[in-house]
């Protein structure tokens, strides 16, 4: 079966629950969906707590290896956005970027391992040399962050599914 949009967003939001720094539940919310212009525009939500995972959206490449197993490459974004009171306040900017890279290095660790349990079906293949991250700063909400870009690879089956076309 193939993997969709949702399964990463599940699995994304999995990781925000597991992760003990940002502990995320359905009472408590630190995993949400943004694209980049809205974090930047400034969060304005009273659900939200820090740190927050936030998944960003994907674009999406097939890779065929001539073997009739054809593969989805997904490149995407993840941001680990926390607060801070005093956007001048270097020190502290600086220790949570510290903070943030540490969960952000936490998190493609992670997604390294479960790519080799082989057991979460959307993430088969992650190459780390394909993995940056990017240091935001938003003085509009006094946020700071990191901006983590990644691709992921997982099968699609190439099987043509003939109740989806007509017949002619």
């Amino acid at each position: 079966m193939a993997s969709k949009f949702s399964d990463l967003i599940s699995y994304f939001e999995n990781l925000a629950t597991l992760h003990k720094s940002i502990a995320h539940t359905p009472q408590e919310k630190h995993f949400f969906r943004m694209e980049l212009d809205e974090v930047l525009a400034g969060i304005n939500r009273s659900d939200v707590n820090y740190p927050m995972l936030i998944l960003e959206g994907y674009s999406f490449q097939f890779i065929d290896l001539r073997s009739d197993n054809l593969l989805k490459k997904r490149s995407g974004a993840f941001i680990l956005l926390d607060h801070i009171s005093d956007i001048s306040d270097m020190d502290s900017i600086h220790a949570k970027w510290d903070q943030l890279e540490e969960i952000g290095t936490q998190i493609i660790i992670k997604i390294n391992a479960d790519k080799r349990s082989r057991e979460i079906p959307v993430v088969r293949h992650m190459d780390f040399s394909e993995t940056e991250g990017t240091l935001i700063r938003n003085s509009i909400g006094n946020d700071v962050g990191i901006r983590v870009t990644y691709s992921i690879t997982s099968p699609t089956p190439a099987i043509l599914t003939k109740s989806n076309w007509l017949q002619s």
